[in-house]
């Protein structure tokens, strides 16, 4: 008996003396995050023998990382390489010795970096370019190609390419097109500058399109004469296409003798993707229009996609392949389009073609590798037999001390470390041990990491890991009351939170269903609970019933079909309904045609996932062209009223 209370009041002062190193922990990263180096170096010395210690060397390195020693870098790196923090310690030391442009000691270590960013690839073509290297150059060039803003350290490299022609007047209007077409002005202007003296754009005439596009071209719209011009014009036509393409192309006839014919196919061609992209019937017109206008003018993947999305809706299956088939190699390769080129086929008549492509297809565990399952026969299922991770296994990932401190950070909800070190402790790991390490997770209840981490098997699976069923028991109850398929809400949620209780996402969703304040007011509301308050929300249980009632609600106001239902509980009913078509529908057709590309991913994971779901729970097999069915036309569809429902 005294030996028993001994081991319990071991256990309480260990536990008692972990919570104060915990309080430590925290205290140290709130001084390195105000920049106290004193309040972290009184922290810093309490956590000697603490999982997280790393933590705080790596923040005392930080704060004085601009005068640091190589050698105390490089004692950390060495002495702390199976963390996270190695890697991006060495990372931001590489960038303050490319500001400083110590190029020797620059080029001796960068090549043990893992994870280079584009500052610190720069920074390298930067110091081989200093070097001598001939070949840094042309390897600098394709970076110039790119939409967005790129770090200061890119901005010496495109000088050079400018200086010695690698860079020529038409790569500077291509770069441009790519960074107003995103939306970048600023980025835009400062390429501008690098035109020759007198073929810039005007910055004036510039914010005047990018205000107001319609005023810019009816005052402008008799002074398109220079290359310049044209730019701009097309620029403010292609912002009258955010409204819809019927302004735009009303337009169009007053300007278009101003423009050469690879410019109007360039036009044209934007605003055929446009129109696809609001499934609009006459997209598939003004795509062919642009390749008459000018055959040579390519259009881009993103446009090809949309042409593909307007010939699946109206049935033109020769669209559909030939569109493919000119779409780069790569892309191609993509799921999505090889299951597609092979309905392509098959309508041709092309069986064995098409089965070449579905064959390798339907061994990816994906919604394509489903329907490729179901087009050559095969019904869907998890026939690996499933491998299980054994004790020592289990055992053998407890104890790396990189998920050791994963799980610590987890315990002290520090989510985005706890993501970083966990992935960076299983880089490299083979199935069984990425199976071992996801069993961990979950059995510490981080069933985030344990679906990641199980999705990245190749060749042995556990499809229990990868489709978990967290709080089923409580899940219940809310089903049966909704009379909801148990598959499709959980293959919903695995989507939506990863079953994180207290999930939110950046626009404010809350909890395990993420739903957004306004629809968890409207629906608690509805149900009568009282005192309701939005903190209510991450609460399981709550969370649990609000979402499944709101689910229901969206069903049954969507012809009772999940696809819709899954459609609308992420982008709304409205939208949802306005998505159908004026004939019947192929359920998959108008999950490739959701015209928001967060949507139809959503919506494609959604279903995938529930059939997934039903196969490990045993639920009756259905096929995944089944769950996805027939979307009903606009004009015969439940148009029912929203009912006061808050979504869009």
């Amino acid at each position: 008996m005294k030996k028993s209370l001994q081991v319990i009041l071991l256990l309480a002062l260990t536990g008692a003396a972990f919570a104060s190193q915990d309080e430590d922990f925290m205290a140290a990263r709130q001084a390195f995050q105000s920049g106290n180096a004193a309040r972290l170096e009184t922290h810093a010395k309490r956590l000697q023998g603490h999982v997280l210690e790393p933590y705080a060397s790596y923040y005392q390195l930080s704060l004085y990382l601009e005068n640091a020693r190589p050698d105390s870098i490089k004692k950390f790196t060495s002495q702390y390489r199976d963390s996270s923090l190695s890697d991006r310690l060495h990372s931001e030391w590489l960038k303050s010795l490319g500001k400083k442009q110590q190029w020797d000691l620059f080029a001796a270590e960068y090549p043990a970096l893992i994870n280079k960013d584009t500052e610190l690839i720069c920074y390298s073509l930067q110091q081989r370019i200093s070097s001598g290297d001939e070949t840094a150059m042309i390897e600098a060039r394709p970076l110039w190609f790119n939409a967005h803003d790129l770090p200061k350290s890119c901005t010496p490299l495109f000088e050079a390419l400018s200086s010695t022609g690698l860079v020529t007047t038409e790569d500077v209007w291509t770069r441009l097109r790519l960074t107003l077409e995103a939306g970048n002005v600023s980025v835009a202007k400062h390429v501008n500058r690098y035109l020759p003296n007198g073929q810039s754009i005007n910055d004036h005439r510039l914010n005047e399109a990018t205000s107001n596009p319609l005023r810019y071209l009816d005052q402008h719209r008799h002074e398109i004469k220079t290359r310049a011009d044209r730019e701009t014009a097309l620029y403010a036509l292609i912002r009258l296409l955010r409204s819809g393409p019927d302004q735009a192309f009303a337009y169009w006839p007053k300007v278009r003798d101003r423009f050469d014919p690879s410019e109007q196919s360039y036009f044209l061609g934007h605003l055929a993707s446009q129109a696809s992209r609001r499934l609009d019937p006459r997209a598939l017109g003004w795509f062919q229009r642009s390749a008459e206008t000018h055959p040579a003018a390519p259009l881009s993947d993103v446009q090809l996609a949309w042409q593909v999305r307007a010939a699946l809706r109206a049935s033109d299956w020769k669209t559909v392949l030939r569109s493919i088939d000119t779409m780069s190699a790569a892309e191609q390769q993509s799921g999505v389009w090889r299951y597609w080129k092979a309905r392509a086929l098959k309508t041709a008549g092309k069986n064995i073609e098409a089965n070449a492509l579905l064959a390798p297809l339907s061994s990816e565990h994906n919604f394509y590798g489903q329907l490729a399952e179901e087009e050559i026969g095969i019904v869907i299922g998890t026939a690996d037999e499933p491998y299980k991770a054994g004790p020592k296994e289990i055992t053998a990932i407890q104890q790396l001390p990189g998920i050791q401190r994963a799980l610590a950070l987890y315990r002290l909800n520090l989510r985005n470390e706890g993501v970083r070190e966990w992935n960076w402790s299983i880089r490299g790991f083979d199935d069984r041990r990425l199976l071992a390490a996801a069993e961990v997770a979950r059995r510490s209840g981080i069933y985030d990491r344990a679906i990641s981490t199980a999705d990245r098997t190749v060749h042995l699976h556990d499809f229990s890991l990868r489709f978990l069923t967290p709080h089923r028991e409580t899940m219940q109850g809310h089903l049966q009351q909704q009379q909801l398929d148990e598959a499709w809400v959980y293959g919903l949620i695995r989507q939506e939170s990863r079953f994180i209780n207290d999930a939110k996402s950046s626009a404010g969703a809350m909890g395990l269903m993420q739903l957004m304040p306004a629809t968890a007011g409207w629906v608690a509301k509805r149900m009568g609970i009282k005192n309701y308050h939005h903190g209510l929300a991450n609460e399981v249980s709550t969370n649990l019933a609000l979402g499944t009632y709101y689910l229901k609600h969206v069903l049954t106001s969507l012809d009772n079909q999940p696809l819709l239902a899954s459609a609308a509980y992420n982008a709304g009913p409205g939208r949802a309904r306005r998505w159908r078509d004026t004939k019947p529908l192929e359920g998959a057709i108008y999950a490739e045609t959701i015209p928001f590309t967060e949507t139809r991913d959503y919506v494609k994971k959604v279903l995938s996932n529930s059939m997934y779901y039903a196969s490990t729970l045993g639920h009756r097999t259905q096929t995944l062209q089944y769950r996805l069915g027939v979307v009903a036309p606009k004009s015969s569809a439940n148009n029912s009223p929203e009912g006061g429902d808050p979504s869009p």
